[in-house]
């Protein structure tokens, strides 16, 4: 009997998330779950994060051969590191709008970006929000170097704020507003001031791939992309049920909290007015260009980002199978 031909045998993928197991998870654990990458002979192994640095490093050293990550992360890798072999680059963009946002407390008196002058600010040293925020501040008139930042843990961020020990924190909207809730502060209570509102038109966290995964495997990496855009039409359509899948991958979950963080993920970084615009997971020529210039002048970055060699558009399914928002 003649054996299968390989073509059959199932393509293993290392996937790396950005962070934990939360509500935006649910987008790559409905595609495993529902069988969506079996269809495409994938096998993938999704994992939780840290942030989307070491995402972007760990697809970069080869230990995984996808990730989800802030696209700011992977320009910054890039242009930092030009001498660097097969660096990662973007292949679908998820999030349109950056979630990055200003966060604070309505009794401090803070209302637009023109409020922060001369306050405290905090976030961990590594949150995108604060690495933009030099951008934020041109965009609005202000001196970056007009507000101090306080650095810590990102299980501190919001309790710092809530204590008073800064006067306004940098984090992904849908993150710090839900950890405020859990710190008994009332949506009612909070003042979000949200990057793309106020000029900073960045795209947030896209799928990343491996420069040897592209070259060696394409149909695999098309194969992702285009079981991703089913599950992303699935939980858009249903949040409910896709919370129930992460509930299954980590039992520890707030369901009903989380269920609120993908509803407002969905709202404000995926399902927004430009994503629908440029189309889902695609990008603008212009607008990268104008945000690779930005990082570049915003992170100091050793060579100035090259939008070309950070995003790779020919991998994308078809405009028909992009179609993932409700009419």
């Amino acid at each position: 009997m003649l054996a299968l031909p390989a073509l059959a045998q199932e393509t293993k993928i290392k996937f790396q998330l950005d962070w934990r197991f939360e509500g935006p998870a649910a987008l790559f654990l409905v595609a495993k779950s529902k069988g969506y990458f079996a269809q495409e002979k994938l096998d993938v192994t999704i994992d939780a994060g840290n942030g989307s640095a070491n995402a972007v490093n760990r697809v970069a050293s080869g230990t995984y051969d996808m990730g989800f990550a802030d696209l700011a992360a992977l320009m910054e890798f890039t242009a930092n590191n030009p001498t660097a072999p097969g660096k990662p680059v973007g292949v679908m963009m998820v999030y349109n709008d950056t979630p990055a946002a200003i966060l604070a407390l309505k009794k401090s008196g803070i209302r637009s970006p023109a409020d922060l002058k001369g306050k405290k600010l905090g976030a961990p040293v590594f949150d995108a929000g604060r690495r933009a925020w030099p951008i934020l501040a041109k965009a609005n008139g202000l001196d970056p170097a007009g507000s101090p930042w306080t650095s810590m843990e990102p299980a501190l961020r919001e309790t710092m704020l809530v204590k008073g020990d800064v006067d306004a924190i940098a984090g992904f909207s849908f993150t710090s507003l839900l950890n405020l809730n859990a710190r008994g502060v009332k949506d009612a209570d909070v003042v979000i001031l949200p990057y793309p509102n106020y000029g900073v038109r960045l795209y947030g966290n896209a799928i990343i791939a491996s420069d040897s995964l592209i070259k060696q495997k394409p149909e695999a990496v098309k194969g992702f992309l285009r079981a991703f855009a089913k599950a992303t039409r699935d939980v858009i359509a249903n949040p409910e049920a896709a919370i129930k899948v992460l509930k299954e991958r980590d039992g520890l979950i707030d369901e009903k909290l989380e269920l609120r963080r993908l509803k407002l993920a969905i709202a404000s970084a995926i399902a927004t007015p430009s994503a629908k615009a440029e189309g889902f997971g695609q990008v603008s020529a212009p607008r990268l260009s104008l945000m690779a210039s930005q990082v570049s002048d915003a992170y100091a970055t050793k060579t100035r980002v090259d939008p070309k060699a950070i995003w790779v558009s020919t991998l994308l399914p078809s405009a028909a199978e992009l179609n993932v928002f409700p009419k």
